[in-house]
């Protein structure tokens, strides 16, 4: 069984900053003959097409992966058409077929009947995240399964035999998730299971009987539960004592056994099993990284894992009923994404997904010597080869603690060129800067921006240690870290050490905000999109749906009621007197996560101080921007304040 997909957990999002990673892609562009005045001819600054945005958003986002129960088509997501729609088309390519046409909300599809031409997908109403399930009927039209004002919904799988599907909804009480078992005929419902102690429902076993169930207690300390339905009995399964984190993946698909993620006695979370009739615990597999999740195929043929490896994501499938690794053909350079095995076992769909490649959909009839690329996915007016490959590096903080980091370096930087940069924040606080193709880097790198997307302590996937190293520290330690991580920029030869600035989302946006009020000599400029400015409001205001997560984010950020005064003392907003440089503002009307107050009082108290300050509000985004037109808008924005108040050429103009 599929596990549902996890509740938000603290601040993290910005999806066009934060995407995973992949191996080197295309070979770059020879340099030009043209060269500046002064460089050598070892120095060669190639001469590089400087693309609009409205270049880079041309390219097609595509996500997500059914079969059809004859497994001849596939239902899929994109953004085909400015917004993010369901689409079908066949296994073997062809012509996409529409089966939502949205011109307002995006809609994502979640999965095909087993048995008939139904879909269901999901959508929520101008980025607010309270997600509804609907149903697809045969004939076009659409039914909404979870009706309701206030309430949130999750689908997490069909039943084995297809005869059901499961939901999570929070209806009964906003601040819980209830499991509902759904007739596929009938859209019946059934009550699974009633949460009142606070549980995050992670996973159920394919007979019904068993729920793997999550409780924090911090973000770097939880406990795993199995819930008994036949005997109503919940039990403990993971006591521990000290920091130890559990994430239940999966159950056999004969309901026998449980795995699960576990750093306990660790520094990286390593594949478990626990063994139901003998109450047994043992160790599947490890790394000296995060193993980040584990999913059975339909019958437990395959097992797929997913393992975090300093900043990309490795994927192995191996055959159980063998032990051996399963050969798959050669691919393009990328990283495997989004594995989906058709029933049958005998196929699978896939997305592959490079530094200068965005994802492009796959599928592989198991035993084929070659894959089926379905997509064509990068704007045909960009060349790959314009593109840059992004590379790891690492540099010492204050005290000594190392930083990894992802860096974007424009084929145009050369000593003798020296280009502004930008340290790169991540949302979180516990988010990655991760590899692979990035709209906004490859944005700002081909128009002659060097990008550090700083993975700052905090951050996930070095180790628990790191993980945790930035609880109740905010404003202080991790923002030196960025301070630390311009002293790095500077120390590269290709840089222009006088111009460097700081953007970020969500938590990156909080960061940008402290930057420039705590330390406001060291950035020359700011991008924050949709960042806190007050942690006592974002506290108190975060969703009801967040509630089985409210200490741990108490524990990491702040208590509002026992804490104020550290709180006011780390938030922008209550010293926004000392912002003195240029400063952009991004945020989405509807986000339910950084309310829009959180911009508009930064911005009104930092136009106070007669800087620079441009803010723009999109009426119809969230916690994060996924139209299309609102993404050239706004990132087009950013390149024209950041050519005027960073690199300093005037000329440029926003779209």
């Amino acid at each position: 069984m599929k596990r549902p997909s996890a509740h938000y957990r603290s601040l993290i999002l910005l999806p066009l900053l934060a995407l995973a990673a992949c191996a080197p892609a295309p070979v770059p562009p020879e340099p030009s003959a043209e060269t500046s005045a002064t460089a050598t001819a070892a120095e060669a600054v190639p001469v590089v097409k400087a693309h609009p945005i409205e270049d880079f958003i041309d390219t097609t986002g595509v996500a997500g992966a059914s079969f059809s129960p004859d497994e001849s088509r596939i239902l899929f997501s994109s953004n085909k058409s400015g917004i993010w729609n369901a689409y079908t088309m066949p296994a073997s390519g062809g012509e996409w077929v529409p089966v939502t046409a949205s011109t307002t909300d995006n809609t994502y599809s979640e999965a095909w009947f087993p048995a008939d031409e139904r879909k269901l997908v999901s959508r929520d109403q101008g980025g607010n995240e309270l997600d509804h399930l609907y149903v697809i009927e045969a004939d076009g039209s659409e039914k909404d399964l979870t009706p309701g004002e206030k309430l949130r919904a999750t689908f997490i799988d069909f039943s084995t035999d297809g005869t059901a599907f499961y939901v999570v909804t929070n209806e009964r009480d906003e601040k819980f998730f209830d499991l509902y078992r759904y007739d596929a005929k009938s859209y019946k419902r059934e009550r699974l299971f009633e949460n009142k102690g606070g549980y995050d429902i992670a996973a159920i076993s394919p007979d019904e009987r068993w729920l793997a169930l999550s409780r924090s207690r911090t973000t770097v300390d939880n406990n795993l539960f199995l819930h008994d339905r036949q005997k109503n009995k919940t039990i403990d399964l993971t006591p521990h004592t000290g920091n130890a984190s559990y994430s239940a993946e999966t159950f056999s698909p004969d309901s026998a056994s449980l795995l699960y993620t576990s750093d306990e006695g660790s520094e990286f979370k390593r594949l478990r099993r626990y063994v139901l009739a003998g109450d047994k615990h043992e160790d599947v597999q490890s790394a000296e990284w995060d193993i980040d999740y584990a999913r059975y195929s339909h019958a437990g043929k395959y097992l797929v894992v997913g393992t975090n490896v300093d900043g990309s994501t490795q994927v192995a499938i191996t055959d159980t009923t063998t032990g051996t690794p399963l050969d798959l053909p050669e691919l393009p350079a990328g990283e495997i994404r989004g594995v989906e095995i058709a029933r049958s076992e005998n196929r699978m769909a896939f997305y592959l997904n490079g530094d200068r490649q965005p994802s492009e959909l796959y599928t592989l009839a198991f035993g084929d010597a070659e894959a089926k690329r379905l997509t064509t996915s990068l704007s045909p007016k960009i060349e790959a080869g314009e593109l840059v490959d992004s590379s790891v590096v690492r540099f010492k903080s204050f005290d000594g603690m190392e930083i990894p980091n992802i860096l974007w370096k424009p084929h145009q930087a050369t000593s003798a060129n020296k280009l502004p940069a930008l340290v790169l924040v991540h949302g979180g606080p516990g988010g990655q800067t991760t590899r692979g193709y990035n709209t906004v880097a490859q944005f700002l790198a081909n128009n002659g921006y060097v990008v550090l997307g700083i993975n700052n302590r905090g951050s996930s996937g070095y180790g628990k240690t790191f993980f945790a190293a930035d609880d109740q520290k905010h404003g202080h330690e991790p923002l030196q870290d960025c301070v630390e991580a311009k002293k790095y920029l500077q120390s590269l030869d290709y840089v222009d050490g006088e111009r460097i600035g700081i953007m970020g989302g969500s938590y990156g946006g909080y960061m940008t905000l402290a930057a420039l009020a705590f330390q406001p000599g060291e950035f020359k400029v700011g991008v924050d999109l949709f960042g806190v400015s007050n942690w006592l409001r974002t506290l108190e205001s975060i969703p009801p749906y967040w509630e089985s997560f409210r200490e741990a984010l108490y524990q990491e950020i702040g208590n509002p009621e026992s804490q104020r005064d550290m709180l006011v003392a780390i938030s922008p907003l209550f010293h926004a007197d000392k912002i003195t440089k240029p400063l952009m503002v991004l945020q989405g009307k509807n986000d339910p996560r950084v309310i829009l107050a959180e911009s508009d009082d930064i911005v009104a108290a930092v136009r106070k101080n007669n800087v620079p300050v441009e803010y723009v509000v999109f009426d119809d985004e969230g916690h994060g921007f996924g139209k299309k037109k609102n993404q050239i808008e706004g990132y087009g924005k950013i390149l024209a304040f950041l050519d005027t108040h960073l690199k300093g050429d005037v000329s440029t103009k926003a779209p």
